[in-house]
Formats: structure tokens, sequence, C-alpha cells
């Protein structure tokens, strides 16, 4: 340990001379040692409130305004005054500059936990996971969140806060289903996106126009004269992106609406990489904090006490309930994340022979970070899983597969168990359980009913027998059919196409919703 006068902080006190000599020393582990690539640092300390602020906004900086989020604020607070709940240490923004929040309430010890985790750890994980590089734009974000507040104040003046609040009540509650989920379009400039929203306004509805143009409206036309193939190709469809199709579509929504539409949808988009990297995002902030606070320790910069205050939190964090325990609420996303980034450390540092034999391209290379950094870039939660959860980790965290289908065998029984076979079952299962293509219902526009009652038709293949809730399916069924303004029908079907359950709804009248 160095003298006192070399490090970063003493006590716990922090002024903002001492946050920024904190940054550059992480700074400096993070680049010259971990070799992070990372956006700029924007770090701005907030109060209590001003997190929950956040928090209600979804973390966002700037949004415009909706009672939900108003609803959000009233239920953190309450929850937090009661002592019910904590508050993060940060909230870090994908954006460039990257924005860590950080919470005024911190110890020097925590500010500087939080910086490595936050501004070192989740920024480089932003900037080059190909996720994030496929589907956000950090540059034009915080742009594009200020057109979309100005936008829809710009509505609600001009339209009433009625009509407004109600598109977006219906487009949120469609807003996981308004994903591209596959790569190959070309990815959004938000930057230009107030500018290409001003050009949509002046075509938009003479586009519109020239699809419905082609409905029969008379006895003198067929409607064979429409063929299926046809009218599914001028609809593009099958579509599971109904938000698209809704404001390319819908014929009876006014152009602010489509663009309220298209402004939930790339929300949508900016969150949709981060709901498919959850472990491995904090994972690696995990294991970079955890890096570089050792680091600090070992150069003389933090204390003997600061570095235990680090490990009592680090600890909390990445607490791992067992599976009869009554806090046990699923797997601990840091602990998981974190497990693995250090056993991938150990087999590539010190392996075994079980090692070589499952990771014959890693065990004993040598390169930690060079393997962890191909890592964080090349992988989302699902297959990184499925390829780096080793047996001698399964054997640590005591992990087996239960199975439980009435349908296959009476009662409930452990499937996988510790040997060759098992450790490979419980790894695909547990990767099934981050994967979103099997999470996430698979919904679809598949046909529309142009030549008679412009019906909606939409279908649901049900897989593993997970049929939709049915309350909260004509919840949601209804703001489609709102947005739509016609009849929506949703059918429920198997594998073998075969129809399990059928919805049928009506859109309210606007009176009604406004």
């Amino acid at each position: 340990m160095t003298a006192s006068a070399e490090r970063l902080f003493n006590g716990s006190d922090w002024d903002f001379a001492t946050l920024q000599r904190i940054h550059d020393a992480c700074e400096e582990i993070a680049r010259s040692e971990l070799g992070l690539n990372t956006y700029p640092n924007q770090i701005e300390v907030i109060t209590s409130e001003q997190m929950l602020d956040a928090y209600a906004s979804g973390g966002l900086p700037l949004m415009y305004k909706h009672w939900s989020f108003g609803k959000h604020f009233a239920h953190e607070e309450a929850s937090y005054r009661r002592g019910l709940k904590g508050l993060a240490y940060e909230i870090v923004i994908n954006s460039s500059p990257c924005i860590s929040y950080l919470m005024e309430e911190n110890t020097a010890t925590m500010q500087t936990l939080v910086i490595a985790h936050a501004a070192f750890g989740h920024n480089h994980f932003f900037k080059n996971n190909y996720l994030f590089k496929q589907w956000t734009d950090a540059d034009g974000i915080l742009d594009y969140l200020e057109f979309a507040k100005g936008y829809v104040t710009h509505c609600e003046d001009r339209h009433g806060k009625a009509m407004v609040e109600h598109t977006l009540d219906s487009a949120h509650a469609l807003m996981s289903h308004g994903i591209d989920r596959y790569p190959g379009k070309k990815s959004l400039d938000l930057r230009a996106e107030e500018q290409r929203a001003k050009e949509r306004r002046s075509y938009e509805e003479r586009a519109f126009n020239d699809l419905w143009r082609t409905v029969p409206s008379g006895p003198h036309k067929s409607a064979a004269a429409l063929t299926g193939e046809r009218r599914r190709a001028l609809l593009m469809l099958p579509q599971e992106n109904l938000l698209y199709f809704l404001e390319k579509t819908a014929p009876r929504l006014q152009p602010w609406q489509r663009e309220l539409l298209r402004i939930v949808r790339n929300l949508a988009q900016y969150f949709y990489p981060q709901r498919q990297t959850k472990v491995m995002n904090e994972g690696t902030a995990t294991y970079v904090h955890y890096r570089i606070m050792s680091r600090l320790h070992e150069q003389g910069q933090i204390s003997d006490g600061n570095f235990l205050e680090f490990l009592q939190s680090h600890t909390n964090v990445v607490f791992q309930p067992d599976f009869d325990s009554p806090y046990f609420s699923g797997f601990n996303p840091y602990a998981l994340g974190f497990a693995v980034m250090q056993d991938i450390e150990r087999i590539v540092t010190n392996p075994d022979e079980e090692d070589r034999e499952w990771f014959p391209d890693i065990a004993g290379t040598g390169d930690t970070m060079g393997v962890l950094r191909d890592v964080w870039a090349n992988y989302r939660d699902e297959s990184f899983l499925s390829q780096f959860v080793s047996p001698r980790l399964i054997r640590q965290m005591r992990l087996f597969h239960v199975h439980d289908d009435p349908q296959v065998s009476a009662g409930v029984r452990v499937d996988a168990i510790h040997n060759e076979r098992g450790y490979r079952r419980i790894r695909r299962e547990l990767s099934r359980q981050f994967d979103v293509g099997f999470l996430d219902a698979n919904i679809e526009v598949i046909d529309v009913d142009l030549a008679g009652d412009r019906r909606l038709m939409l279908q649901h293949t049900v897989v593993g027998g997970a049929q939709l809730q049915e309350a909260d399916a004509r919840h949601v069924l209804q703001h489609l059919a709102d947005l739509w303004g016609y009849d929506v029908s949703l059918a429920e079907v198997d594998a073998t196409n075969a129809l399990l359950k059928e919805y049928l709804v009506k859109p309210r009248p606007i009176a009604a919703v406004a």
C-alpha cells in the first residue's frame, strides 16, 4: 500500500474534482490493461427524486409526457419512501456521449464502483456488441428524443391531449410488437428523423390513398380482381411488426398519429438489444468493475477500508439465492453473467482436461481480455450461455433441470443431472430462458379483408402449449382495433395449424376513448 497522499480520496466524502480523478484512474486501467473501447463519458450527479424520475421514463434523459410515466413514478416513490426498495446506484444511457447518472448520496467508494461499472463496463458493451451496432444509433438518440418530445407537445396543442393520449396508449400497448427482429434493413439515422418526418407528412396521405384505391367500391368491380397474392404483396404480409404495419396501412389514422406510432416504434427498437443482452451486459459491467476496483486497490489508490466497502456491495450485487430460498425469483443476471465471465478467465488461464475437451478454441490461450472482448462483441444472452456455461460452473452453481409437463408424464421429475448429457441439456434449457424468440409471442398480421368489412386478421403460433392470457389478449387487441379502425380477429394455432382459440374485437367509438 502506498502513502495515503497518493490515494484518489480519503473517507467517504467526495467533490467533483474527486470524481474527475476517479474517472481518469478508471479510464487508465480500462484502456491500458483491459483494452476497452468506449464512447466519451458524460457523468451527471442527480438526487434520489431525479433518479425516480429517470426510472419512470425508462431511464432516458428526455422523454415526452404521458400519464403512465407519472403512475410509474408514484409507485416507485411510494415504495422507496416506505423503505420497501432501494434505488439503483446508477443509470447509464446508450448514447454518444455515454451518459452515466450517479446518485449524490453515494460514498466516494460507491462513486468509484459505479463509474467503473457504468462509464466503462456498460459503455464498452454498448459500443461494441453487434446487436447495438445493428439496431441502435447512439449518436442520434438524444437529438431524436428531443424531437419526439417537441412533436408530442405540438400534437397536444393542435389535436388535444385526449386524442394524443389515446394514440400513445394504444401504441404503448403494442410496443413489444413494434420491432424489426432480423438484420438486413437499413439502420435508422435518428439525427435525420426530424427532416424525414416532415418529408413523410408531405406524401404519406397520397401514398395511403393509392393503396386503398384498389378496394372494390361498387358492383362493377369484382372482388376476385384483387387476388390474395396481390393483396398480401401490397400490404407486405405476413408482418410481425404490428406498429409498422399500422403506421403504413391503417385506413383511418391521421398523418400525425402515424408519426406517433413511428416514434414509439423507434424507441421500442432502441430497447430491443438490451432485452437480449441483460445477462451479458450486467456480467460485463460487473466483471469490469471488479477488475478495475481490484487494480486500484493493488496500486494503493483506494484504502483497505474502501476496498472492503466495495466488496460488501459487490457481494450483494452478485448474490444468487438457492432455488428453495424464499428470496429466489429466477437467475440474478449480475450473478450469472459475472460467474460465466470469471469461469472464462479460468478456462483461458488455468484449464483442466475437461475444459480442454469442452472449449478447445479458448482453453489455455492465456489472452483473457482478448477472448472476453470477442465474446462481448459477438454474442447475445442465448448464444453466450449455450456456448460458455461449463460443466464445472454447472456443478458450482448446483444447476439441474426439472421436467414438469403433464401432457408428457405425470408428476415432476429431475430431467438432467451432472453427467455429459445432463450438462448439455442444462446448458440448452438455461439459454432458452433468455431467448426472446422463444419467450415472445409469435403474432403476425396474415391478411386483411379489403373487399369486405376490412377486418384485420392476425395469427398467433403457439409454442410449447403456451397460449395467450385471455384478459391481456383482449385488452391489447382492443388497442389494435382502435388504431386500425375496423374489426380485428386473432386466431391461435398450434404447430399443425389446428385452431385452438379465436378472438374478435371491434373498435371503440372515438368519443368513448378520447
